[in-house]
C-alpha cells in the first residue's frame, strides 16, 4: 500500500455529472404521508435520469429514512410496506450486519473495501465504520444508479481515501479495471468485496456464481467476500408479493430469491467465516440493533463472509 499516494487527484467519470446543488427541502403533505418533497422533480437529479421509474438505491434510501429519493421511489416503498410490513426493519438489520461485518474484517487486518451496489451513502456507511477502527482504510463505492453516484460524490468530495464509480456489478473486468479502483485499491493486496442486497437482482441466466468467481479470480489471496441476499425460505407468499411489487413498479431490477444452499454456493472458492451462511440477524449479533422481534425477520435475508485462501491453504 506504500506505493499508493495518500493524496491524489480525484478521477471523475464524466458520464455522470457531479452536483453541489442544495437538496430540496422535505415536508409532510396535508395527508401526513412521510417525506414528501417540495417539488416533483428536484434539481439534484442528474440530467437524463427518468424520474418516472423507481430506483432500488433510492427506495432503499427511503426505507432507511434518507432524503435522496423521489415520489416514484416512495410509492414503490409504501406498496412494499403494505405487503411486507417489516421491510423497513429488514433494511436496518442489513445495515447492522454491514457494521458488524466491516468491523470484523478490519480486525482481521483488511484495509481496502470495494462496495458494489453501494446505493446512496447514509450514516454508518462502510468508510465510517471502517475508519472508526483503522483511519487508513480505503473504500471505493460502485453503483449503476446515476443519482446514487452523483450524491455519493457530493457527500464524499475532498475525501482522498474514498472514490465513487458508475459501473455495473455484471461487468467485473470493467469494475476492477476502472482508474478509480486501480488508483485507490492495491489489488495485489487483500480487498473486501461487499455485495449487500444486490446479488438477488441477478437472474439465474446471468450465472451469479460464475460472475462472482470472476471477481474472486482477480482478487488477491486473503481477500474477503461479504454477501447479503433476500430469501423466500420463510413467508414465501409474502415475499412473492413483494417481488411482484417491484415488477409492477416498472423498476429495472427484479428480485430473485435464493435458498440457503444457493447463497452458500456464491462463496465457491472462499472459506466461510463462522457461523457460515445464516439469517442476517444471526451473524455474530452484538446486541446493538442486530436482532429482530420475530424469528422470521431474523432469517428473511441470508448473509455470509468468506475468505479467499492462499494457494496451498485448505479451500472450499
Amino acid at each position: 500500500m506504500d506505493r499508493l499516494a495518500s493524496a491524489r487527484p480525484k478521477r471523475l467519470d464524466t458520464r455522470v455529472p457531479t452536483t453541489n446543488r442544495v437538496v430540496a427541502p422535505l415536508t409532510r403533505n396535508p395527508s401526513g404521508n412521510e417525506l414528501e418533497r417540495a417539488v416533483d422533480e428536484p434539481d439534484w437529479v442528474p440530467e437524463g435520469v427518468d424520474t418516472s421509474i423507481p430506483s432500488v438505491a433510492r427506495t432503499y434510501d427511503y426505507l432507511l429514512g434518507g432524503a435522496h429519493n423521489l415520489a416514484v421511489d416512495r410509492r414503490m416503498a409504501d406498496e412494499m410496506l403494505r405487503v411486507l410490513p417489516g421491510a423497513r426493519h429488514l433494511v436496518r438489520l442489513n445495515r447492522s450486519f454491514l457494521r458488524r461485518a466491516v468491523t470484523h474484517l478490519v480486525r482481521r487486518g483488511v484495509r481496502q473495501f470495494l462496495d458494489i451496489g453501494s446505493g446512496i451513502p447514509t450514516a454508518g456507511n462502510v468508510h465510517e465504520v471502517a475508519r472508526a477502527h483503522a483511519p487508513d482504510c480505503r473504500v471505493v463505492y460502485v453503483d449503476k444508479d446515476p443519482v446514487a453516484v452523483a450524491h455519493s460524490r457530493m457527500l464524499l468530495a475532498g475525501d482522498e481515501r474514498t472514490d465513487v464509480v458508475l459501473a455495473d456489478l455484471r461487468d467485473p473486468e470493467d469494475v476492477l479495471g476502472r482508474p478509480e479502483v486501480k488508483g485507490l485499491l492495491d489489488l495485489d493486496q487483500p480487498v473486501a468485496l461487499l455485495l449487500l442486497l444486490v446479488v438477488h437482482f441477478l437472474t439465474d441466466e446471468e450465472d451469479p456464481v460464475g460472475l462472482l468467481g470472476r471477481y474472486r479470480d482477480r482478487l488477491a489471496p486473503g481477500s474477503f467476500l461479504v454477501v447479503s441476499h433476500a430469501t423466500d425460505d420463510r413467508r414465501a407468499e409474502t415475499m412473492r408479493r413483494a417481488a411482484d411489487t417491484v415488477r409492477r413498479a416498472r423498476s429495472r431490477d427484479n428480485l430473485v430469491y435464493r435458498d440457503r444452499a444457493e447463497v452458500t454456493a456464491l462463496f465457491t472458492g472462499y472459506e466461510l467465516e463462522e457461523p457460515g451462511v445464516v439469517g442476517c440477524a444471526l451473524w455474530r449479533p452484538d446486541g446493538a440493533g442486530s436482532m429482530a422481534d420475530t424469528p422470521e425477520d431474523n432469517t428473511q435475508v441470508y448473509v455470509g463472509v468468506g475468505r479467499k485462501p492462499a494457494p496451498g491453504e485448505r479451500g472450499t
